[in-house]
């Protein structure tokens, strides 16, 4: 897939102001695609926009497919009347800066019991003609529901058995449940349909609500990258819904080999994600049906699909259950080859960018360049070597995707402030005469538009120059992350979108 020369920022969702304690889908998020627009960006970068779990990470989902419900607007619900004014009367003072989830989830979740009480409410009545738009809002459902069935009933009913006891892991549930006996799945769907149907609506606003954003960056000539996660959360409707897509233990559906990497850049010990590894063996013998159906859906709702750990389709790290930390794993082969060209044969060609970063093989890159998917450049890991540095950008080829940082890094500033002298001296050597002067997140952001790479991308802390406290990851740290967000619309100011536009310009993107 051939891409144009562009560039673009990383931003998430959540780190949208609002007064709902967490960015949305709302004003802020439109007024964030005109800010795009006008300072002459093409690409907005979000993390995957499932439904969260433990840490709220969005790399552990309850589904892979789903949405993530407290990014819908509460305000654009208000605009189809299903919410008033006066039903958050009570707003809580919510943080500016930070999402707090223990006090958002709660609350947002009462303000979507009263909008699906008001959307039940008008389908059960007689009064059309006064409530037109909601009735069309009723036939928009009734195809959604049908449309997206597939994945949707399996979610949907695993989302009200978790409510019935969030403490316990589907494998852990009733045998007859966790083993999905038809009879007795049809018994909890009747037992629990007003809940089914609460998480059916909410699922369908969340969709509604993203895919009009996304018409409106794309009349203004801006693609969404979206993200897909290689591995998905063991208590997920996804592994409950298709166990022998995974490697599980076969009595107790138990997480049999853990996902996660060998030390590296990020930590001494590795990363143990916790997730189930693949049964690639199975996934072969059903044409990689399962991850068909999740390129497909993906492909309708982004415009350029980014693949979260890349080199986990050329080999993975698998470690045993009951290791502490990764180091204790092994290499084992992944068919991504035969996957991609699957792919390819059903989909078509997809425009898709591989994070290849961490422990990179010769096979790694081979894979990636006989599909030609851009990888990733990172200047934050620019300055640390010698002049033969992957991430320096005199070695970038045309076909990449360059980072001043990602989510899982510091921002530029705070980098700078915790740089070792080394980076600092090679650093300084490199761009002489360059950009003297400017503050560092600008000379990184210079550095990264001038390059070759096709693609550019900067996180939105680093295009307003914030130190340490807006990083928004530390990975290997279980909590205390994804909750930073910018506190004002008006941050983003005429003056910031000039600057970022001229260098956009001088360099061609």
């Amino acid at each position: 897939m051939n891409f144009q020369r562009s560039s673009g920022i990383l931003l998430h969702p959540t780190s949208l102001p609002s007064k709902f304690g967490i960015g949305d889908l709302g004003a802020t998020a439109y007024q964030f695609i005109e800010f795009l627009a006008r300072s002459g960006q093409k690409l907005w970068q979000v993390l995957p926009l499932g439904p969260t779990g433990y840490g709220n990470s969005p790399y552990m989902s309850y589904s892979a497919i789903a949405g993530n419900p407290y990014l819908i607007s509460p305000d654009l619900l208000q605009h189809q009347h299903l919410l008033k004014e006066s039903d958050w009367e009570d707003l809580p003072e919510f943080s500016l800066d930070a999402v707090d989830f223990d006090a958002v989830i709660p609350y947002k979740r009462q303000l979507l019991e009263i909008a699906f009480d008001r959307f039940q409410k008008v389908y059960e009545s007689q009064e059309e003609q006064h409530h037109h738009e909601l009735y069309l809002l009723q036939e928009k459902f009734k195809k959604f529901c049908e449309s997206e069935a597939a994945w949707l009933e399996d979610y949907v009913l695993f989302m009200a058995l978790l409510e019935a006891d969030p403490t316990v892991t589907w494998n852990h549930w009733e045998p007859a449940i966790a083993k999905r006996e038809p009879e007795a799945l049809q018994q909890k769907r009747e037992e629990l349909a007003d809940r089914i149907a609460f998480h059916r609506f909410v699922q369908f606003i969340f969709f509604d609500q993203w895919l009009r954003l996304k018409q409106y960056a794309n009349d203004r000539q801006i693609k969404i990258i979206g993200d897909i996660p290689i591995y998905v959360s063991h208590h997920s409707a996804d592994v409950w819904a298709n166990p022998e897509n995974f490697a599980l233990e076969p009595e107790t559906y138990a997480v049999g080999m853990m996902a996660g990497v060998p030390p590296d850049y990020f930590s001494a010990t590795g990363q143990l994600w916790g997730n189930p590894v693949y049964n690639w063996e199975y996934l072969q013998e059903t044409d990689f049906a399962w991850w068909i159906d999740r390129f497909r859906f993906l492909n309708r709702y982004v415009d350029i699909i980014r693949i979260d750990h890349f080199r986990g389709f050329e080999s993975f790290w698998q470690v045993p259950k009951g290791e502490e930390t990764a180091i204790n794993g092994e290499w084992k082969l992944a068919p991504g080859a035969e996957l991609f060209n699957k792919i390819k044969e059903v989909l078509g060609e997809l425009p898709i960018l591989a994070e290849d970063l961490g422990i990179i093989t010769p096979e790694v890159e081979q894979l990636r360049d006989d599909f030609a998917f851009p990888g990733m450049r990172v200047l934050m890991f620019a300055f640390g070597g010698g002049s033969d540095n992957f991430h320096l950008p005199h070695n970038y080829v045309r076909n990449s995707v360059v980072y001043t940082g990602t989510h899982d890094n510091d921002t530029a500033v705070g980098w700078w402030q915790r740089a070792s002298k080394y980076e600092k001296n090679l650093f300084y050597r490199y761009i002489v005469g360059f950009a003297a002067g400017e503050p560092i997140n600008w000379v990184m952001l210079r550095l990264a538009m001038a390059s070759v790479s096709v693609i550019a991308i900067a996180p939105l802390q680093d295009v307003l120059g914030l130190d340490n406290s807006a990083r928004m990851n530390t990975p290997a740290t279980a909590t205390g992350n994804w909750g930073w967000r910018y506190s004002e619309p008006n941050l983003l100011t005429q003056e910031l979108s000039d600057r970022l536009l001229d260098i956009t310009q001088l360099y061609s993107r």
